[in-house]
């Protein structure tokens, strides 16, 4: 006998049949969560990217008991968004869970079909790549740049597309000219920064963050990764800085940017040592 809406909500075993019933209910018009029901596409997909972002910074600082709980809310979303969507006739989330495997197994020839000649990682990205060229084609994306997400964050875009440019050959063969445009692109900063307007400079400053994209992808690095740790970097010198501040009976706005500069040189000496 199938179970009933309150005896699946209260299943701890219920697994995502559990979830997409919850969601449901929370998205009832007479008895779900006015918060809930008020929500739209548009609204829910800032936390769709924010619980992203959490669920990365959990990998980052390998907080793994967080990560079951992160990956959770992110799972959450999809649940939400897939809710709305069966309201609006447009797909259920069995829809969305059936297309995914159904391209997996489609990217995979290698694993669930009969090609053979993909041996390593190496070869599978090029394999995933061909095929997804396949499937922008279908899609009647013939551009090299079609299908980079405009919503991706902008630091992440700029290494996507200079990757879908490099592959048709739009790329310098080695680092020693990125480096020159780097230079390049810093000189007019501040030549923009003198004499130019605001709009100027940051035309230039856009061009600058780009060329460094292209900088980390020819080192192999992926620049969103690479910032978010040197964010990290800046909050624990700095909460080192505070603590050696306090530590005087001080805090930093009574202090002057020569001693903090002297405090983030002992924090950074200390964390060598370490």
């Amino acid at each position: 006998m199938a179970k009933t809406s309150d005896e699946i909500v209260h299943d701890p075993e219920g697994g995502i049949a559990r979830l997409v019933e919850i969601m449901a209910r929370l998205r009832d018009p007479q008895t779900g969560c006015p918060w809930d029901v008020d929500q739209s596409f548009a609204t829910i997909a800032p936390y769709t990217i924010e619980e992203a972002y959490e669920v990365a910074d959990a990998i980052e600082r390998e907080a793994w008991d967080e990560l079951r709980g992160e990956l959770g809310d992110l799972l959450f979303q999809s649940v939400f968004h897939a809710r709305m969507a069966e309201e609006a006739g447009l797909f259920t989330f069995h829809d969305v869970a059936r297309q995914m495997a159904d391209k997996m197994v489609a990217r995979h020839p290698h694993v669930f079909g009969n090609q053979s000649g993909v041996e390593t990682a190496n070869d599978q990205s090029e394999n995933w790549e061909a095929i997804k060229a396949a499937e922008r084609a279908d899609k009647a994306q013939h551009g090299v740049l079609d299908g980079v997400a405009v919503g991706l964050p902008a630091l992440l875009r700029a290494y996507k597309l200079q990757k879908r440019a490099a592959r048709v050959g739009f790329d310098w063969p080695d680092i020693g000219p990125v480096l020159a445009k780097v230079a390049e692109e810093a000189r007019e900063v501040a030549e923009a920064r003198a004499t130019a307007s605001h709009e100027a400079v940051t035309e230039e400053v856009g061009d600058l963050l780009f060329v460094l994209a292209n900088l980390a992808r020819h080192l192999g690095v992926e620049p969103e990764a690479a910032l978010r740790q040197a964010n990290a970097k800046f909050i624990r010198r700095f909460e080192g800085i505070e603590a050696r501040l306090a530590a005087m009976g001080k805090r930093p706005e009574d202090s002057d940017l020569a001693e903090m500069d002297a405090l983030w040189d002992a924090v950074k000496a200390a964390e060598k040592r370490a």
